[in-house]
């Protein structure tokens, strides 16, 4: 078993896939029709075979979900970077609205903005070592 698709609810796939490419520099993956929407996939210039799938929040229960976790605070994802703080700075210089500075969180250094598509992305730093 493999984790290779992991979804997140946008309001505008459109605009999603300008902001996760052209912002956060995610590489695009698949962008096929899919009914009355489509099929948008992107994944990390690093490398890894995961795939951030972006998914129309049509469904008013994914639509329900998607704003109660943004209304509440919570991140709908999280990416891991190397330095928090450089890439609040690269960002923050692209126009990225942050909602939480980069701060200590146990071992961890955090980060959240907001995606413009309707979520609350954090980033974290893992311990050195």
């Amino acid at each position: 078993m493999r984790i290779r698709l992991v979804s997140l609810f946008v309001d505008d796939q459109s605009k999603a896939l300008a902001f996760y490419t052209d912002v956060l520099g995610f590489v695009p993956g698949l962008d096929m029709p899919a009914g009355e929407y489509r099929w948008i996939t992107v994944r990390s210039p690093e490398g890894g075979d995961a795939e951030l799938v972006l998914e129309p929040n049509a469904n008013p229960a994914a639509r329900t979900y998607q704003e109660s976790l943004f209304a509440q605070g919570i991140p709908a994802t999280a990416f891991e970077v190397d330095d928090v703080r450089a890439e609040h700075a690269r960002l923050s210089a692209k126009g990225v609205v942050f909602t939480r500075a980069p701060m200590q969180a146990g071992p961890v250094v955090i980060a959240m903005f907001a995606d413009t598509c309707g979520n609350l992305v954090q980033i974290y730093q893992p311990p050195a070592g």
